[in-house]
């Protein structure tokens, strides 16, 4: 790779970013962001989902939202929507039941057409 190359491949590589999410449905809590960075730590965060089996989604928008957020914050009101998706996603692929929190939960109505 020529030097011009391996620039570009730097600059690619500053501009990514990588939010963790975490969260427990018991506790009553929005999901938390616990990890976050950009450039090497990105892609580090993206290695230790990969190396554990996590399911990583891409959405660059939503990850630059996430990235300005405090670690161990819950994640703001304008994210819930995205994330309860990438939540059903994850669930789904791993094959576990969604939480249920009552009788009129998301869980219990997928179509969302519960007011």
């Amino acid at each position: 790779m020529s030097n011009s190359d391996n620039k570009s491949a730097n600059e690619d590589n500053k501009d990514s970013v990588a939010v963790a999410l975490g969260y427990e449905p018991e506790s009553g809590y929005a999901p938390k962001v616990v990890a976050g960075g950009r450039g090497a730590i990105a892609e580090q965060i993206l290695q230790i989902a990969f190396a554990n089996g996590i399911k990583v989604r891409e959405d660059a928008d939503l990850a630059q939202l996430l990235s300005s957020i405090d670690i161990d914050s819950e994640i703001p009101l304008e994210a819930f929507a995205a994330v309860a998706e990438i939540l059903i996603y994850v669930y789904r692929a791993n094959e576990t039941p969604l939480p249920v929190h009552g009788e009129d939960s998301f869980a219990n109505d997928p179509g969302g057409t519960t007011p």
